[in-house]
């Protein structure tokens, strides 16, 4: 019976096999948090960010900083609406003025800016047609439907798209249309993520 062991005694001698957690690991524990809790209230316009960072130790700025960071690039996406445009400005304002090298991250923000305006402008139009032939090859499998009960003579008007067949197809567009976007997106995102 000494040869079985509880699961709580197993998963401790496991822990105590991985050691002890430095001291440095326990401030990145407690201070990414306090960094991303500030990043999300600065988003919030609750708070000035960087004078919100300055008052920390130097020792432990650096997990802040990089807590704040992750929540701002996270906050990245593409210009959907209005409420998008200003989130993206804010955080981009707020990682430029946490990054050192702050030539590099206007770079990335050229290639950001490029998706962004590419996304506006070409991509509404690939949208509209988009949902325009969505709408139309939707209307032409109801009403062919609706033949095919009713006889070949019927025929009703039909508003597609509050229909759910509509709906989900043009989800389904949407998304691989906006795949290629989200595919540079997280790239660019991952480069500025990769600037000190």
């Amino acid at each position: 019976m000494d040869e079985m062991k509880s699961a709580f005694e197993r998963a401790m001698e496991r822990a105590e096999s991985l050691g002890k957690a430095s001291e440095e690991d326990l401030r990145k524990w407690k201070y990414l948090p306090e960094g991303e809790r500030l990043a999300a209230k600065y988003l919030k316009d609750e708070c000035d960010l960087v004078v919100e960072i300055g008052e920390y130790d130097d020792n432990v700025r650096q997990h802040v900083v990089e807590g704040a960071q992750g929540i701002l690039v996270n906050n990245i996406d593409l210009p959907r609406n209005e409420l998008a445009k200003r989130t993206n400005k804010k955080a981009m304002e707020a990682i430029k003025e946490l990054k050192r090298d702050k030539v590099s991250v206007e770079n990335v923000y050229t290639k950001l800016r490029r998706i962004f305006n590419h996304y506006e402008q070409e991509g509404e139009q690939q949208r509209r047609q988009a949902y325009e032939a969505v709408k139309k090859d939707v209307e032409a499998k109801m009403q062919q439907a609706i033949q095919q009960q009713l006889g070949v003579g019927g025929s009703m008007k039909i508003n597609v798209e509050t229909q759910p067949q509509f709906q989900q197809e043009w989800r389904r567009t949407l998304a691989q249309l906006e795949s290629q976007y989200l595919k540079l997106l997280d790239e660019c995102k991952q480069e500025i993520s990769n600037v000190p």
